[in-house]
């Protein structure tokens, strides 16, 4: 679906290679997070796949299409082909939601009859079927991405590319836009993400491909993880694929979801009630075994024993205290 072969570029004779000798290889329906720190090559690379950039030496095929002989004229009919998702949205602010994604069908020359069918269906798959009618202005920054994500899958790409497609949005936003990105692959789309969000992708676990000075140092194809250290100095020394450190916030809130979840649900119970109940029961049956033991202890200090014989009845010792009257 995405190959790179041996790829080299620089800006200017003379300069440091952006991209030095890239060798990768990505799969149809593959989820894939580029990372690197800011200057690794990320942006380059994604300029080759929408061929914003050319590059000095190498070879790329995109979905069976060598770009070496597609034309400059063509360029916009093979940019259709792929879906782009950008971290600052880039929606039109005087439209809605029906229609920045209609626009991008628009372009493609589809039927307004096509347009008023596809659009629908693609606001319920990002689930905003009931913002249709919005500006950009009145929604949420998350939701914002997911117009942004509705545009860019309208046309039912077969490559998505999503650049920083978290970088505005606070920890739980970021885990929904994910969620849908994931929905998307699993309908067949092969999904290409950069980010600089460690706890989404030590989260996840799909493939990592680490970029540092314009070259690819790790690409880990399974359990992949965020593995640049703060200082910029390589890859830091974690222990296991798919660790992700027990201090992060998505890491606690991850495995409370899944404890959640591992959970049978049971009908809610008033313990408090029931232990109330149980208490005032034990309480009431001390205060009798006191109550008796003290009637006992009255009763043999009076030279009566009732411990092993019965209390003789009030009633007769009054009705015999008047007849000796």
């Amino acid at each position: 679906m995405i190959l790179f072969d041996h790829v080299t570029k620089r800006y200017g004779k003379g300069t440091r290679a952006v991209l030095d000798d890239i060798s990768l290889h990505i799969s149809a329906n593959e989820f894939v997070f580029l990372v690197g720190k800011s200057g690794a090559g990320k942006s380059t690379l994604l300029k080759m796949i929408t061929k914003e950039a050319t590059p000095d030496s190498g070879k790329i095929i995109i979905g069976g299409i060598d770009l070496d002989y597609v034309k400059r004229r063509h360029i916009p009919d093979y940019r259709r082909r792929i879906g782009v998702v950008f971290q600052d949205y880039k929606l039109l602010p005087s439209r809605t939601v029906f229609e920045n994604v209609a626009f991008a069908l628009e372009i493609a020359g589809m039927s307004n009859h096509e347009i008023e069918n596809t659009v629908p269906k693609v606001l319920d798959l990002v689930g905003l079927s009931d913002k249709a009618n919005r500006f950009p202005a009145d929604l949420s920054g998350g939701e914002r991405q997911r117009v942004s994500i509705a545009r860019s899958v309208a046309r039912q790409p077969k490559i998505l590319i999503a650049d920083e497609p978290t970088g505005n949005l606070d920890v739980l936003t970021s885990k929904e836009i994910i969620d849908l990105l994931q929905k998307i692959n699993n309908y067949g789309t092969t999904i290409l993400v950069t980010t600089h969000d460690a706890n989404i992708v030590n989260l996840l676990k799909k493939r990592v491909i680490t970029m540092r000075d314009g070259k690819i140092i790790s690409d880990q194809k399974e359990h992949g993880i965020y593995r640049l250290d703060t200082d910029n100095d390589g890859i830091s020394d974690l222990p296991q694929p798919g660790h992700m450190r027990p201090t992060s916030y998505l890491y606690k809130t991850a495995e409370a979801e899944l404890r959640r979840e591992a959970t049978p649900r049971r009908e809610n119970i008033p313990h408090r009630e029931v232990a109330t109940r149980r208490e005032a029961t034990d309480s009431y049956e001390d205060a009798t075994r006191r109550e008796t033991t003290i009637r006992q202890e009255t009763d043999l200090h009076r030279g009566i024993d009732t411990r092993n014989n019965p209390r003789p009845d009030s009633n007769k010792r009054t009705r015999n205290h008047r007849l000796i009257q």
